[in-house]
C-alpha cells in the first residue's frame, strides 16, 4: 500500500523539500542524520530559519505564526523535515508549551510568550516528572503556595531534558493538596534564574552525563507571580493532558526512523555476508521488511490520527503512536547496532580503527532506550488505549 497525494500536494511536498534541503545548514542535517549531537546554536539557528518562513510552528493559531494547513499537508511537512534530517523545532516551545498558552492562556500572556517562543528567543524547558511523580504524574508533590500576588513554590523535578540550556520553565505543581490528585495541579511559567531554583545535572551510571543532558530541578522558596498562572487554577491536568497529547503525535517520528531504515539498508549493501552482502541474508532481509511494513502502518496511523485531531482536542489514539512509534525507533537502532557488529562497542576511545558511523550507533541506541518512557511510559499508553479507545 502506498500514499497517493494530489497534484496540490504532491507540489507542496516538493516546495518544502527544496526548502529543507537547501536552506538548512548542510553540516547540521549531517549531525541529525549520524546521530551527532547538536549545540544550542543549531537548534536555534535552524528554528529561526524555518521560523522565518512560517514553518517552524504550523499547527499554532494562524494569528500566531501557525499555518491553515489540511492535516495532510501538516504530516507530508512533519514527514519532509525528517526525511531530511532537519531537527525538529525544539519540542518545549513547538508542540508543549505553546499550544497550551495558545489555548489556555490570557491574551496578555499569548503576546508576552507566543512570538519569542515560535523564534526560539525564549528556550523553555519541561517542569513534569519528579522522583515519585514520573508516570503517575498526578501524584506530583511540588507545592504552590498563593502569597498575596505571587505563588511560593517548592519541591524538585527530574529529568528535566536541555535544562541547562532554558530561560523559563513550564511547571505543574499542586495548589490545592485537598482535592482529588487530577483536581489540584496548575500550571505556573517561571525564568529558571528566578531566586531558589537550583539545576543539578544527572550523572549517568558510566559515570557520564547524557548528551541531551537530562537534570534534576530545586525549587526553594521560588516566588511566581499569580500572572503567570496558566488559565484557572486547579485546571492544570487538564492542560497537562492536552500538551501529552501532543508530545505524542510527534513520538511517533515516522520520519526520523524512515531515514534510519534506508541508512540500514545502505550500510547493510556495504557489509560482506558470505559471497555477497549482509542484504542477501535472508533472516536480516526478512526483519529489515518487517519493519518497513510496520513503520507504513503507523504511518497511516498517525494520518488518521492527525485528521482526527483537526479540532485541537487530544485524541486518545495519539498513544498508538508514542507506544509503536518508540518501539519502531528502538528497533530501527538496534538494526544498525547489529550492521555495525562489535565496531559499535568502542565508542568514543581514542585508538580505536572502527568507522564513525559504527562509533555512533552504540551511543544512539542506548539514549532510544528511553523513548519507551518519556511522554508517558507505554505500560500508560497500554491502559489509555484500553480504556479510551477499546473500552475495556
Amino acid at each position: 500500500m502506498n500514499l497517493k497525494l494530489t497534484e496540490e500536494e504532491r507540489a507542496f511536498r516538493d516546495e518544502l523539500r527544496t526548502f529543507f534541503t537547501t536552506e538548512i545548514p548542510a553540516e547540521v542535517r549531517a549531525k541529525t542524520a549520524s546521530g551527532t549531537p547538536l549545540g544550542k546554536d543549531d537548534y536555534v539557528a535552524v528554528q529561526r530559519i524555518l521560523h522565518s518562513r512560517g514553518l517552524a510552528v504550523p499547527n499554532w493559531p494562524v494569528e500566531w505564526g501557525g499555518q491553515d494547513w489540511t492535516p495532510m499537508q501538516r504530516n507530508i511537512w512533519l514527514s519532509e523535515l525528517q526525511l531530511a534530517s532537519v531537527p525538529d523545532p525544539l519540542p518545549f516551545n513547538a508542540s508543549m508549551i505553546g499550544p497550551v498558552i495558545a489555548q489556555f492562556g490570557s491574551q496578555e500572556m499569548k503576546e508576552r510568550f507566543l512570538p519569542a517562543t515560535a523564534n526560539l528567543d525564549i528556550w523553555w524547558c519541561q517542569g513534569f516528572s519528579e522522583p515519585e511523580a514520573g508516570s503517575d504524574l498526578a501524584s506530583l508533590k511540588t507545592r504552590a503556595v498563593r502569597d498575596g500576588d505571587d505563588y511560593i513554590v517548592n519541591g524538585q523535578k527530574t529529568w528535566t531534558t536541555l535544562a541547562q540550556h532554558a530561560d523559563w520553565i513550564f511547571c505543574l505543581v499542586r495548589t490545592d493538596p485537598n482535592a482529588k490528585k487530577q483536581a489540584g495541579i496548575s500550571m505556573l511559567l517561571f525564568p529558571m534564574d528566578t531566586p531558589g531554583v537550583t539545576l543539578r545535572p544527572i550523572k549517568l551510571i558510566d559515570g557520564g552525563y547524557e548528551v541531551n543532558e537530562v537534570n534534576e530541578v530545586f525549587f526553594e522558596d521560588v516566588r511566581v507571580p499569580a500572572e503567570n498562572l496558566v488559565g484557572e487554577e486547579n485546571t492544570g491536568w487538564t492542560q497537562a493532558k492536552f500538551l501529552l497529547g501532543n508530545e505524542r503525535t510527534g513520538i511517533a517520528r515516522v520520519g526520523a526512523t524512515k531515514v534510519k531504515l534506508a541508512r540500514a539498508k545502505s550500510l547493510a549493501a556495504e557489509t560482506r555476508y558470505g559471497s555477497g552482502s549482509l542484504l542477501d541474508d535472508p533472516i536480516f532481509a526478512a526483519r529489515l521488511a518487517e519493519l518497513e511494513n510496520e513503520l507504513l502502518a503507523l504511518e497511516l496511523t498517525q494520518l488518521r490520527v492527525v485528521a482526527g485531531s483537526a479540532d485541537g482536542k487530544p485524541n486518545p489514539a495519539s498513544s498508538l503512536l508514542k507506544m509503536r512509534g518508540s518501539e519502531l525507533q528502538q528497533a530501527a537502532t538496534e538494526l544498525l547496532v547489529d550492521i555495525a557488529g562489535p565496531d559499535s562497542l568502542p565508542a568514543g576511545e581514542a585508538g580505536i580503527d572502527s568507522p564513525d558511523w559504527a562509533q555512533l550507533t552504540m551511543p544512539t541506541y542506548l539514549n532510544n532506550r528511553k523513548v519507551t518512557i518519556y511522554g508517558g511510559s507505554n505500560e500508560v499508553q497500554r491502559s489509555i488505549i484500553a480504556s479510551s479507545i477499546l473500552g475495556l
